[in-house]
């Protein structure tokens, strides 16, 4: 039966609001446990049963569930004014409505929320200077794969912060330098998309498109650049990500920088002179440093979303 002014509002519809798993969405879908996508961990609000009258205090709750997550998701709702025994429950015109915006909210990644803080969840550096390939690899792990799913759904991102150990190589420190701080910058991985902070260099393979619900148990590149520096365009960084299993399942993100110095350095005379590096074949010690920028419970969520445990997965040179 339709919901519409006129009609008598019927607990199947009004459960519909609260439980619905398929569009229109309700409640729980969307802010409770949900599925792929949608749900965002917060407590389930109960349904009415079969031919029973639809307290004041049962909209309330649906009214104030909508409201603390229109606080997260940064949307504004019209439909959610409170009630009191004995008012007439009148159609709430823009109750669908609302459900549906704060639905698709979640489905995007909460693109909107702002009650988001970062928290540094490992970093590993290289042991030596290298001449060839090097490669880091660190995970994050979450209590469960709801957890995950919620983190992302509720706007948590994973940062890939990477960065190298200069003062040592002349001109390689320069390159890498250029490759990871200036040229990455701070690289976001969310629900659906990866956002670069950085500029610069020659974009290899842009893989930005690809976010949490885009990857596999292979590795997917996120993104690949190449240095413009002259004496050095075949020297690449290029950052990876995979899952532990399929979205639903998995509990695992691991992230992989591999950084390849595939050129000489021009600056090496013998003898070695004053100012020059003994070493200038050598490429500067890299680091993978990863921060999540994790949902808070600060406008409307009942509790942060956060990473349970990191870890190193590799860190070798070659």
């Amino acid at each position: 039966m339709a919901y519409q002014a006129g009609d008598t509002i019927l607990d199947d519809e009004y459960n519909t609001f609260v439980n619905s798993s398929s569009s229109p969405y309700g409640y729980n879908h969307f802010a409770g446990t949900g599925s792929a996508e949608y749900g965002l961990g917060q407590t389930h609000i109960a349904t009415t049963s079969a031919g029973a009258t639809i307290q004041a205090s049962q909209w309330n709750a649906l009214f104030t569930g909508m409201d603390n997550i229109a606080n997260h998701t940064n949307d504004t709702l019209t439909s959610t004014a409170q009630r009191s025994a004995g008012d007439s429950i009148a159609i709430k015109t823009n109750l669908e409505n609302d459900l549906a915006t704060l639905a698709a909210s979640v489905a995007a990644g909460c693109p909107s929320a702002t009650a988001l803080t970062t928290n540094a969840v490992g970093s590993s550096t290289n042991a030596a200077t290298w001449n060839g390939t090097s490669t880091i690899e660190r995970s994050v792990t979450f209590a469960d794969a709801d957890t995950m799913r919620h983190f992302f759904n509720a706007g948590g991102k994973i940062r890939i912060d990477p960065s190298c150990v200069t003062g040592i190589d002349g001109d390689k420190d320069t390159v890498f330098d250029d490759l990871t701080t200036t040229a990455t910058g701070n690289l976001d991985l969310g629900a659906h998309a990866t956002t670069r902070s950085g500029s610069g260099e020659t974009l290899t393979t842009n893989g930005l498109a690809n976010g949490f619900y885009d990857l596999s148990t292979s590795y997917t590149t996120l993104l690949k650049l190449t240095s413009d520096n002259s004496g050095y365009t075949s020297n690449t960084v290029e950052y990876s990500a995979k899952l532990d299993a399929a979205v639903g399942t998995a509990v695992t993100l691991t992230i992989k920088m591999v950084s390849v110095d595939a050129d000489n350095d021009d600056t090496y005379t013998s003898p070695n002179s004053s100012g020059v590096p003994a070493n200038p074949n050598e490429a500067p010690r890299m680091t993978l440093a990863l921060i999540e920028v994790h949902p808070t419970a600060g406008e409307g969520l009942a509790s942060a979303i956060q990473v349970n445990s990191n870890a190193e997965v590799s860190n070798t040179t070659s």
